[in-house]
C-alpha cells in the first residue's frame, strides 16, 4: 500500500488524501532486470513509481484544488514524470532529490551551478541521534531558480522545466551522526532566505507519513496479518488505516 497523508501548513493531519494497492507476479529477480532492461526505456506507466503520479492525481481530485496542494515526497518520489504531471495539473511539489540532473544548456548539471551559488544565510534545526538524544545544529541554506532536464533518453518526450533547487547542509561531518545533507527540489518561488526557511519547515512535516506508516506496521500489525487473500489484506489494511487516520486527526 502507498498512501499519502493530508497535513495543513501548520502540521495539523487530516486523514489519507491518496492511497494505491498493487503487487508483483514476480519478487525474485527483480534486480537482476536493470542490468538487462533500461528504466529509461521502460515507460513510466509500467513501473511501480507511477504510484507516485496515481497518488498526486487522487489527491488532487479529492481536495479539487491543484494550486492549493504541496505534495511533499522523499528520494524515492524523484521523478522526472512527476515533475511534468505536477506542472500540466498546475500543482506544486516538494521533494528530495537523488540524481544530479542535467540543466541549463544541457552540459552540465545542477550540482555545477549549486556549487556556484552563494549561501544565503544559516538556519538552526534540531536533530536527534542513533540513541534520540536531541541537538541543534546550523545548516547552510543555498537556493536557485535552474532550468532542469530530463535524461537524455527522454529530451523527445518531456520538455525542460523551471525548479528551485534549495540546499540544507552542514558544513561540517560529525562523529556521532550523519552529516545534514538535504537537496530539495521543487516548482515553489523561492525569492529570499526566510522563503528557502519555510519550505524547509514543509519538507520537515515529511516525517509525519513515517510515524503513520510504523503506527500501521507496529500498533496495528499490518504486516502480521495472515489472511488468505488480496482482497481481505486490503479490507484490513483499509480499516486500519482508517482508524489510524481518524486518530491522528
Amino acid at each position: 500500500m502507498h498512501s499519502s497523508l493530508a497535513v495543513t501548513l501548520d502540521g495539523l493531519p487530516l486523514g489519507l488524501s491518496a492511497k494505491k494497492f498493487w503487487t508483483r507476479t514476480k519478487f525474485k529477480g527483480t534486480a537482476a532486470l536493470k542490468k538487462k532492461i533500461s528504466p529509461t526505456r521502460v515507460p513510466i506507466e509500467e513501473k511501480e513509481s507511477f504510484r507516485w503520479l496515481e497518488n498526486m492525481r487522487q489527491s488532487i481530485a479529492l481536495f479539487g484544488d491543484p494550486a492549493r496542494c504541496i505534495h511533499v515526497g522523499d528520494r524515492k518520489s524523484d521523478i522526472y514524470e512527476l515533475f511534468c504531471t505536477a506542472h500540466e495539473l498546475g500543482t506544486h511539489f516538494l521533494l528530495r532529490t537523488c540524481v544530479d540532473r542535467l540543466a541549463g544548456d544541457g552540459e552540465h548539471t545542477i550540482a555545477t551551478e549549486m556549487n556556484e551559488e552563494e549561501i544565503s544565510g544559516l538556519h538552526e534545526v534540531e536533530v536527534r541521534d542513533a540513541k534520540g538524544k536531541p541537538e541543534t545544529v546550523a545548516v547552510e541554506i543555498k537556493y536557485r531558480r535552474i532550468q532542469g532536464l530530463p535524461r537524455i533518453g527522454k529530451q523527445k518526450r518531456y520538455p525542460a522545466l523551471d525548479l528551485t533547487v534549495l540546499y540544507a547542509q552542514e558544513r561540517e561531518e560529525p562523529k556521532h551522526r550523519p552529516r545534514i545533507d538535504w537537496k530539495l527540489i521543487s516548482n515553489l518561488p523561492v525569492h529570499a532566505h526566510d522563503d528557502a526557511i519555510e519550505k524547509l519547515d514543509w519538507y520537515a512535516m515529511r516525517w509525519k507519513i513515517e510515524t503513520f506508516h510504523k503506527i500501521l506496521k507496529s500498533g496495528c500489525k499490518a504486516e502480521e496479518a495472515r489472511l488468505r487473500t488480496a482482497e481481505r489484506l486490503v479490507s484490513s489494511l483499509l480499516s486500519s488505516a482508517s482508524w489510524l487516520g481518524g486518530c491522528f486527526v
